[in-house]
């Protein structure tokens, strides 16, 4: 047994379960380094798969709801001691950051027809994107069909850049990348924006012209107006202004005559009562503000002069103003609005063809950056494809590919794109004699197993995913090479958590902790049950596995044990 160090953190720290499938109530705490789970076929197992994909946002079935209960609940307790990139996302989401180095996922399935699902990171509802977010940087789940990433060329260029510490290269050649993508999309949109015809391009011309000639001010139409008002009323202000002027003091009784006249006969009044003498005063203020009306009235009257000529002027300076804002808008504002409106789109046309000549230039020295950039990425990831090749076939070698070829082949893409100038393939033959064909092409879920588990080994530095679930991806092996599978995972134990659901009593004995799902019947209910398996109930759970609980299986779990 090679159990994992002291030192690997045990990223899931607890997984509580209630009513999923065939549990009732569950809380497991896995513990550190590699984690082997055994157990009968059909004893639930799965469950514990379940309730991670949930707890990583994966689609929820409600059928999976225990019989009889309204919903289900998973919840993970994740220890989390670097958590800057955790603590992104959450920030992202508005959430608060990791207390205590401690995250907390929850998630609530329905049963159909009772309500909907929910979902919880540190007590706070979320988005299940959310879920699925973090679970990229916590979880790394591999089952017997889960290898498809790794047919992936995408992946398979991140593994190498991974590998090779290319990450500084690959951001030079993304700035450089982006650049150019947002060139090449400034100088398309120029190409098709604003293609006017040159009958177009002269109405413009010719409604700035227009606009322009007129040299509007926005504070001439309002008194231009006032003033044609008096000029087109001449005739009648002037019968109206004399005919006042006549009332006041132009005839014998006019208002002067009779304020006189009414003079005289207040004083008389005054003289016999001085009590009248009030009247007077009154009267006296009065005739003053008449007098000046009247002398005013006259002014206003030798004032009135009537110039045809002008008023011509005026009535065709605001049939200018007028049909200006009939075309152009229902106010001098939005005529002038349009005027700067067309010599912008005007100017946009008229200089498209230096814009382009700009663009491209800039677009070809971007283009020179690009091929630059791309190149020295590209010589980085041959030496570390390379360098990667040697160290997976290694890897194949313990996992019980003794005579397996794998090689890394970078070839040109088809054009520049996101992740550089290079697609990525790797090529396997996992027997002499037998052709080399892309790792895709090969069909065997068993051989893809054990690859997958040689490249996780070869990138265990450099994987920073924490926790490594292993979903019996040991399938259709066993005798030593379930073994090396299993010495592979204890190895990667030393540098992150490993959870093995596993048939394989090879693999079980090298856990650092062995658990064992089984079922049981109560009050005529099943239900799954998951405990802690050690000593003499560890020997005998591996001799189930190796095919009986007789002594000779004994022994040779013991020897597995010992091993």
């Amino acid at each position: 047994m090679q159990p994992g160090r002291a030192s690997v953190l045990c990223m899931l720290a607890v997984l509580q379960i209630k009513n999923l499938a065939l549990v009732d109530t569950l809380s497991w705490e896995p513990g550190p380094g590699l984690v082997g789970v055994t157990g009968e076929t059909g004893a639930g197992k799965s469950m514990i798969v379940g309730a991670l994909k949930l707890v990583l946002g994966d689609r929820a079935d409600r059928s999976l709801v225990r019989a009889g209960s309204g919903q289900c609940t998973v919840e993970a307790l994740f220890e989390i001691p670097n958590a800057l990139e955790v603590n992104a996302v959450l920030t992202e989401a508005g959430l608060d950051s990791c207390e205590d180095d401690q995250l907390v996922v929850r998630r609530i399935v329905a049963a159909a027809g009772t309500g909907g699902n929910r979902q919880f990171v540190n007590g706070s509802p979320v988005p299940l994107a959310v879920l699925r977010r973090l679970g990229t940087l916590l979880v790394d789940l591999h089952g017997p069909h889960e290898h498809q990433s790794l047919f992936s060329q995408d992946r398979q260029l991140h593994m190498i850049d991974a590998f090779g510490a290319c990450q500084d290269a690959l951001e030079t050649y993304r700035r450089a990348y982006r650049t150019w993508r947002r060139l090449q999309r400034e100088r398309d949109e120029l190409r098709r924006s604003d293609g006017l015809s040159e009958q177009e391009l002269e109405l413009l011309r010719f409604q700035i012209r227009e606009i322009d000639e007129a040299e509007l001010r926005l504070d001439e139409e309002e008194p231009l107006e006032q003033r044609f008002r008096i000029l087109r009323n001449h005739t009648r202000l002037l019968d109206t202004t004399r005919q006042l002027v006549d009332l006041f003091s132009e005839n014998e009784v006019s208002v002067t005559s009779r304020l006189h006249e009414a003079g005289r006969a207040l004083r008389e009044l005054e003289s016999v009562d001085p009590a009248a003498r009030a009247f007077t005063a009154g009267f006296d203020t009065a005739r003053v503000e008449l007098e000046e009306l009247s002398a005013s009235l006259t002014r206003y009257l030798d004032g009135l002069e009537f110039d045809p000529a002008e008023q011509q002027a005026i009535e065709a300076r605001l049939d200018i103003l007028s049909g200006l804002k009939r075309k152009y808008g229902p106010s001098l504002e939005e005529v002038l609005a349009h005027r700067e409106e067309a010599a912008l789109r005007l100017g946009r046309v008229e200089g498209r063809g230096q814009a382009l000549e700009r663009l491209e230039a800039e677009l070809a020295s971007a283009e020179k950056n690009l091929h630059t950039a791309g190149a020295a990425l590209r010589d980085q990831r041959r030496r570390a494809a390379s360098r990667l090749a040697k160290q997976i076939a290694a890897q194949l070698v313990q996992v019980g590919f003794r005579q397996s070829r794998i090689e890394i082949r970078l070839e040109d893409a088809s054009g520049p794109g996101p992740n550089g100038l290079d697609t990525a393939d790797f090529i396997f033959a996992p027997n002499p004699g037998e052709p080399e064909q892309p790792l895709r092409l090969t069909a065997s879920s068993g051989e893809m197993s054990r690859v997958m588990l040689a490249l996780k080994s070869a990138l265990a530095d450099e994987d920073r995913i924490p926790l490594l679930v292993f979903d019996e991806i040991d399938a259709n092996v066993g005798g030593e090479i379930a073994r090396a599978v299993g010495g592979k995972m204890a190895e990667l134990s030393r540098s992150h958590q490993v959870i093995a659901i596993t048939h394989l009593p090879q693999v079980a004995a090298q856990a650092g902790s062995h658990f064992v799902v089984r079922k049981e019947v109560r009050e005529g209910r099943t239900r799954s049950l998951l405990r802690r398996v050690e000593g003499a109930e560890r020997v005998v759970e591996l001799a189930r596995m190796l095919g009986g609980d007789t002594a000779s299986a004994r022994a040779h779990a013991q020897t597995l044990l010992s091993g």
